[in-house]
């Protein structure tokens, strides 16, 4: 364990549906209800680090980690991950830090495996920040391109994605793009996706996440204020955060207003 007075850097051996992992993970102790992030596809937990920077979260400790497929997290195989499979790996890396009751915070893959955790063990869940989760089949602009463009070689179809999505015409897509190769293994991507896509389509997303009976925000980028369940959100008591000058992406683009949403809506729950 490598550790400074502000976060520590662990490595975790775990197991799920009997695939070996090692799971990587940053965390800060504290006496404060924690906050328990999740990463979105391309990102690692180190989008979370800067936590650590901001006087009003100081109280609160937290946990990021990379999921299986993703950063510094070993995966035996890559084949076997989903969104099912990351919703137990979130289990199992929680029960390992001994988290009873938290604040979830979940961004695009992150934020769709966090509702899936929320639905399943509301009782640990204090408050839910979905950050542009997939909670409707026009949440999958990324991750639907599995169907639009077909190709058996993984490392073929992750090659294209990452050009094309280089090229997008938003905030951040070639910072995004340009690290993806180094964040994410190809192989893990099928399974991702398909999995993205399918629990959109039909897993009555929506439904659930406005079923929730913990505080509610959803955050999005200002190129996203098109989205067309907003209005339905705010009718049904879903706090919302428009982010300036961001696309999908507000710890890339502005995360000084990211944090100072999160901040704000935790000091009222």
């Amino acid at each position: 364990m490598q550790e400074n007075r502000e976060l520590a850097l662990v490595r975790l051996p775990s197991q799920v549906e009997g695939v070996e992992l090692s799971v990587s993970a940053i965390h800060r102790t504290g006496k404060a209800a924690p906050i328990v992030f999740l990463h979105g596809f391309g990102s690692t937990k180190e989008d979370y680090a800067d936590i650590v920077r901001h006087e009003a979260l100081a109280a609160y400790p937290f946990l990021a980690y990379d999921a299986p497929g993703c950063g510094e997290t070993h995966c035996a195989d890559l084949s076997a991950i989903s969104i099912p499979f990351l919703l137990k790996t979130a289990r199992r890396v929680i029960e390992h830090f001994k988290l009873d009751r938290f604040h979830l915070v979940g961004h695009s893959m992150g934020g769709l495996t966090a509702l899936m955790f929320a639905h399943q063990y509301p009782q640990h869940v204090l408050s839910f920040v979905n950050i542009e989760g997939n909670i409707a089949p026009e949440d999958c602009f990324l991750s639907r391109q599995i169907v639009q463009f077909p190709e058996q070689n993984v490392e073929r179809f992750f090659a294209d994605f990452i050009d094309r999505t280089w090229h997008m015409p938003a905030y951040a897509s070639a910072l995004y793009a340009s690290n993806l190769h180094h964040k994410v293994r190809a192989a893990a991507v099928p399974g991702i996706f398909r999995s993205m896509v399918d629990l959109s389509d039909t897993g009555k997303l929506m439904q659930t996440f406005i079923g929730l009976r913990c505080p509610k925000m959803f955050m999005y980028g200002e190129q996203n204020a098109t989205l067309s369940y907003l209005g339905l959100l705010r009718a049904n008591g879903v706090r919302l955060a428009e982010i300036p000058a961001c696309g999908h992406f507000p710890m890339y683009s502005n995360p000084i207003a990211m944090w100072t949403q999160i901040a704000d809506f935790l000091a009222g729950v």
